[in-house]
């Protein structure tokens, strides 16, 4: 069957997916642009646009190692293992996902993904992102490509005398991806009034990004930040002159003298030289990543998270047992909802996944309760359990409820409560029935240690 749908771009081609009842349109191209310039939204293109395959990822290190060298991850078997990924820099591109009864003018909710990886890898149909099942909820499910690592983070001087700034082109790219989704989105059947954003990791950092700045008014209504929500000392945002030297260096490290040198380097050689001056330097984060560009970024998040200048709308924020920085992203994630209470603002909700995967001992791990959320858990090569099917339903239950109207309570589920100043209880999903209770630091932290000496 051919799905064919009439957007302001032109005609475009669907195809059927793994889940019953839904038709994908992957890989439309949502922006253009070139080597550390700032995107260009698409309007427009010739013929039938065929929307049946995935679009390019952003270049990576994935795309230049080994098998063997892959293994070495311990996402690799989450995310990647028997999949194939094609990379370039053209690599802007977005997938829909529908239910195939859908009209157009039916006004549905919609929950646009980005994903994470530090910001210098990843793309928006890995494993745990592919075929969703929000659309059999009522809800248009959309994930999308990046630019990531030096394409999308470098920041360099002569970039910023060209453009008025330099940087962030990642976060440009996701915020014009947004812009399409609001132009384009009703004749999939879409109502851009209800734009739900949510990210993990890195994407949650975006998320949160996205909801202080002042280019992004209108673009979205709701969010949810997986792993990443409220904000952490531990990954800084600099100011964008901070980062010029580090990205010299790099240019000496390619032997480059000009950005118009550095824009013709291939792109094995830019990789190469911006790994040999990482060497250099502690941690990828303090060059690779958002920066106070004046513009998207105009200050320091953690001075305007204390100001009160995130957007006034309704957040889910939480994380896993065994995630990164074990503990503090739980306790971030419930002050964030308990900030947003005690400011007046509309209701939040903080949740705290604990389920033990089954298949190995790694535990609730950053990353593992995306399976859940999206409701793929047939694309994961763990023996899942009764027990996982039944939490992933009632996840996806309550993320699509909340994508709906901003709250994800509803019957049958488990009630959920909003975040209050006073109270620190959080929703507490896996391992035992589902209910509101406390994350205890201390525990948990001790909990952490242990895994790590016995590997449990």
């Amino acid at each position: 069957m051919a799905y064919l749908i009439k957007t302001p771009c032109g005609i475009v081609q669907g195809t059927a997916c793994a889940v019953p009842g839904v038709v994908a349109f992957k890989g439309i191209r949502y922006a253009t642009a070139g080597r550390w310039e700032y995107p260009k939204q698409v309007t427009a293109w010739e013929g039938i646009y065929d929307a049946t395959h995935y679009g390019s990822c952003c270049w990576q290190d994935w795309a230049f190692q080994t098998e063997e060298q892959q293994r070495k991850s311990p996402n690799y078997k989450e995310f990647r293992e028997g999949d194939s990924y094609h990379y370039s820099e053209d690599c802007l591109f977005l997938n829909i996902w529908i239910p195939e009864t859908v009209k157009k003018g039916s006004r549905l909710p919609v929950l646009v993904y980005i994903h994470g990886g530090a910001y210098v890898k990843g793309c928006g149909h890995e494993k745990p992102f592919d075929d969703p099942v929000w659309p059999t909820k009522g809800v248009i499910a959309v994930t999308l490509n990046y630019r990531v690592g030096p394409l999308g983070f470098a920041c360099f001087e002569e970039a910023a005398r060209e453009s008025g700034h330099a940087g962030n082109y990642g976060l440009y790219d996701q915020m014009t991806a947004l812009q399409w989704i609001q132009d384009n989105i009703t004749a999939f059947g879409g109502d851009p009034r209800k734009v739900t954003l949510m990210g993990q990791s890195a994407g949650a950092m975006s998320v949160q990004h996205h909801c202080l700045s002042p280019l992004t008014y209108g673009l979205f209504s709701r969010a949810v930040m997986v792993s990443g929500g409220g904000w952490l000392r531990e990954f800084p945002v600099k100011a964008a002159d901070k980062r010029y030297d580090f990205w010299r260096n790099v240019m000496a490290q390619a032997g480059c003298d000009s950005l118009e040198d550095m824009r013709q380097l291939p792109i094995e050689e830019l990789l190469n030289a911006w790994h040999a001056a990482t060497e250099r330097k502690r941690g990828v984060w303090d060059h690779c990543g958002p920066c106070i560009d004046g513009t998207f970024i105009e200050d320091d998040p953690i001075r305007q998270l204390r100001a009160g200048h995130e957007r006034n709308i309704p957040y889910m924020v939480g994380s896993t047992s065994r995630d990164m920085i074990r503990g503090k992203l739980a306790r971030v994630a419930r002050h964030y909802c308990a900030d947003q209470a005690r400011e007046g603002k509309r209701s939040s909700f903080a949740w705290f996944f604990d389920r033990k995967l089954p298949g190995d001992k790694r535990g609730a791990f950053h990353s593992s309760d995306l399976w859940y959320w999206f409701g793929t858990l047939r694309n994961c090569w763990r023996p899942m359990e009764d027990k996982d099917i039944a939490l992933s339903e009632q996840m996806v239950s309550y993320l699509t409820n909340f994508a709906k109207c901003g709250d994800p309570n509803g019957h049958p589920l488990p009630m959920w409560e909003a975040g209050r100043p006073t109270s620190p209880r959080v929703l507490r999903i896996g391992e035992k029935q589902t209910h509101m209770g406390r994350v205890n630091g201390i525990r948990l932290a001790l909990s952490s240690l242990w895994g790590a000496i016995t590997g449990q």
